[in-house]
C-alpha cells in the first residue's frame, strides 16, 4: 500500500487541512457502494449536474436534503400490492442513500425525474461578503509619495504681504 506525506503542501495551501484528512484516514477511499450508478457533469463556468439511473422509482419515492455542503439523496421503494408474483425481478428497487459534498458554495437549484434518470442541477453561488474585492493603499504623505527621489519637492508657504516704505 502505498502513502502520501502531504505536510509540504500544508504550508501552501489554507483551509483544504480536512480534505487532507480524509485522505489520510484510513478506508477513506472505499466506495459506499456502487448503485445506483450516477454521473456528475460540469455544464458551465459555475454549473454543475449530477444525473442518477433511478428506474423504477416515482418522485414522491425520492428524497433531496441540502445541508450545509452536504446533499444526500435517498429512496425507499413502496410496498408491491398484493397478489404480484415475479418470475425475475432484474429491475433493482432496492432503498438507497448516496451522499455528495458540496464544495465552494454549491446549491442545488434544480431537480427533476425524466424516464427512470434523476438529474439534480447545482450552482456556485458565492455571497457578496466573500467575493474578491480590490483594497485601495493610502499613503501617509499624500500625493508627494509618488515623486521620485531625485526630484525635489516644492515647499507650499503664503507669500508674505508687501513691505510698506517708511
Amino acid at each position: 500500500m502505498r502513502t502520501y506525506d502531504f505536510a509540504p503542501l500544508y504550508r501552501s495551501t489554507v483551509g483544504f487541512d480536512r480534505l487532507f484528512d480524509m485522505f489520510d484516514a484510513p478506508g477513506s477511499m472505499t466506495s459506499a457502494g456502487d448503485w445506483p450508478p450516477y454521473d456528475v457533469e460540469k455544464t458551465g463556468e459555475d454549473q454543475y449536474r449530477i444525473s442518477m439511473a433511478v428506474a423504477g422509482f416515482k418522485p414522491e419515492d425520492i428524497e433531496l436534503v441540502q445541508q450545509e455542503d452536504t446533499l444526500t439523496v435517498s429512496a425507499a421503494k413502496q410496498p408491491e400490492p398484493d397478489g404480484v408474483q415475479y418470475l425475475h425481478r432484474g429491475i433493482a428497487a432496492r432503498a438507497f442513500k448516496r451522499s455528495f459534498t458540496l464544495v465552494g458554495h454549491l446549491k442545488v437549484v434544480d431537480a427533476g425525474l425524466n424516464n427512470g434518470l434523476l438529474t439534480i442541477e447545482l450552482k456556485r453561488e458565492v455571497p457578496e461578503a466573500l467575493k474578491p474585492k480590490r483594497i485601495e493603499i493610502a499613503s501617509a504623505a499624500g500625493s508627494q509619495a509618488a515623486m521620485p527621489a531625485d526630484q525635489p519637492g516644492q515647499i507650499e508657504h503664503e507669500p508674505e504681504p508687501p513691505k510698506q516704505a517708511a
